[in-house]
């Protein structure tokens, strides 16, 4: 709950990463466990996950979503954070 809640706040056009995301919610250790959340969001429309990306060198490692990497990167493009 605490990392969807946390999700909330990126603003549009924002991104951050899974550890970006886990030291937020004072869990720094926890990012495994932060991104196992964010993929198990059933609420996507609502709870905006596709703005966590992945700290990666290559740009598949960074768009990886639950609903496929075009979508995501149509999101973020839409948003202006790509």
């Amino acid at each position: 709950m605490k990392v969807w809640l946390e999700l909330l706040n990126i603003p549009e056009g924002k991104t951050v990463s899974y550890t970006d995301l886990a030291k937020k919610i004072r869990k720094p250790s926890a990012v495994r466990a932060v991104a196992s959340a964010v993929a198990r969001n059933p609420v996507s429309f609502y709870v905006p996950c596709h703005r966590v990306v992945g700290k990666g060198t290559s740009t598949s490692s960074k768009l990886k979503y639950h609903w496929g990497s075009d979508l995501k990167r149509e999101l973020l493009t839409s948003e202006g954070a790509l």
